[in-house]
């Protein structure tokens, strides 16, 4: 018998000038995939920069979902808070940190968990409607600690105590 002995083939050229690309995990999402991808480019701070003011200049929208008469004078006199969406939006943002946000109602403290983009309360009833804020319009946002998540109510990891929503509208995350 005769046996020949070829030589493997040759490797194409992109293998040779280029290293091996790095392609993010499957399970990642495409817009995470692709802020990674943009991450390992341009570094951490220009990301983190460019996703401020990605959510600084977004309006954040809830849902709209359609009442009967009477829920409509109902949901007039509760109002829905512009600030809990902006929150909402940060966290969706930030999806490794979640917000403790005190808020002052009609002489009351409410405690509310925003946790990547869901927000819900910790010290009173949350409605199952989505399009409802978790506060009501004439709450008075008087602290924010920013928190590691997912969230552990038994072994909180503080990253910022007491920020206030004055700071927080200037500079989130800093």
């Amino acid at each position: 018998m005769h046996t020949t002995n070829k030589p493997p083939p040759p490797m194409p050229i992109h293998a040779v000038l280029h290293p091996p690309i790095r392609l993010p995990p499957p399970s990642l999402s495409p817009p995470t995939a692709t802020a990674m991808a943009y991450a390992s480019k341009c570094g951490k701070l220009v990301m983190m920069r460019q996703l401020r003011r990605q959510y600084w200049s977004c309006k954040a929208i809830r849902r709209r979902v359609r009442y009967e008469e009477g829920e409509e004078e109902e949901e007039e006199a509760y109002g829905q808070n512009k600030e809990i969406p902006m929150l909402e939006a940060y966290s969706a943002a930030f999806r490794d940190v979640a917000l403790l946000v005190r808020a002052g109602v009609d002489d009351e403290e409410e405690l509310v968990l925003i946790f990547k983009g869901f927000s819900s309360s910790l010290s009173s009833r949350t409605s199952s409607d989505p399009s409802k804020s978790v506060l009501p319009g004439r709450a008075v946002i008087q602290s924010i600690d920013v928190v590691k998540g997912p969230f552990n109510p038994s072994n909180i990891e503080y990253l910022e105590r007491d920020k206030t929503w004055r700071l927080q509208k200037e500079s989130p995350g800093e």
